[in-house]
């Protein structure tokens, strides 16, 4: 899958609160664009709350399962 925006880089600090939470393998099954979109969506944040809201949604989601951006989603066979 060929990606429109460029590919986002997972921070040290992200990548700790994914295996923290036990969810990082779950992360990677997104497909590639949800995983990106995430990443860029999180650094993008300019305050320090608001990226810590926006991770704990991110982790929030990956626990629920069949949910991106707070919409309904069906997880992609090839997801990697």
């Amino acid at each position: 899958m060929t990606l429109k925006r460029p590919r986002a880089i997972m921070t040290a600090g992200i990548r700790r609160e994914l295996d923290a939470a036990g969810l990082t393998e779950t992360f990677k099954e997104r497909p590639p664009y949800q995983r990106n979109d995430d990443l860029h969506w999180i650094e993008r944040s300019v305050r320090a709350a608001t990226k810590r809201k926006r991770i704990d949604q991110m982790l929030e989601e990956l626990r629920a399962g069949g949910v991106y951006m707070r919409m309904a989603h069906r997880p992609s066979k090839r997801a990697r």
